[in-house]
């Protein structure tokens, strides 16, 4: 969802950012927030910055914070990435099914659906609380393909994080990313077969 439905990456990076300096006291860089923050669940996260995965009141100290101060920057001011209704649009004409596969929680996930106006358009869902091991994990593509009923392989993942392609790629999805997020060069390098600035470019990857 984030960075690929709607690009709101800078939202996040900043909630990120005050968060880790008041609850783990920590001053994230541009590398840190380029390397380390994009592409799955806050604790894994917080284990890529600190080396050490929270416990479980830590946790939820964090995601509390975090997303609740993401939320505040984001109110009004989430679009959807261009090209994205009238994607989905060919994707319903063509009978081709689609889910979504988001490291967000449910509270986030409604506040983006409400924001973009798009609450019955993504029936099967896979959220951050649905699996036990977060993206780069192929999990989280693997019980996406499930919930459509489909073979990984014959789905189109798109992502716009580094650690998200892994995680499609990793279960055997094909890939178009985009660059909302991070560089194309990274994210072929992990494992999309192309880049693309946003959504408009659709009938080509169908063709």
């Amino acid at each position: 969802m984030d960075g690929v439905l709607t690009d709101n990456n800078l939202f996040h990076r900043q909630a990120w950012q005050e968060v880790a300096a008041s609850v783990l006291g920590l001053t994230l860089s541009e590398y840190d927030l380029d390397t380390k923050v994009d592409g799955g669940r806050n604790p894994e996260i917080i284990e890529r910055l600190t080396g050490t995965y929270p416990d479980g009141a830590l946790a939820a100290r964090f995601h509390e914070a975090k997303e609740g101060r993401y939320r505040e920057l984001a109110a009004g001011a989430l679009r959807e990435v261009a090209g994205l209704s009238a994607y989905l649009d060919a994707l319903d004409a063509r009978g081709i099914p689609f889910a979504l596969v988001t490291s967000a929680d449910r509270v986030n996930v409604e506040f983006g659906m409400q924001a973009l106006g798009l609450g019955g358009r993504f029936g099967p869902r896979v959220l951050g609380e649905d699996v036990t091991r977060g993206k780069p994990h192929p999990e989280p593509f693997l019980l996406g393909a499930a919930r459509l009923g489909l073979d990984p392989a014959a789905c189109l993942a798109h992502e716009d994080a580094v650690n998200g392609v892994r995680s499609a790629a990793g279960a055997g999805c094909r890939v178009v990313a985009l660059t909302t997020t991070v560089p194309g060069a990274a994210l072929r390098e992990a494992g999309a077969e192309r880049t693309a600035p946003d959504f408009t470019g659709w009938a080509g990857w169908l063709a």
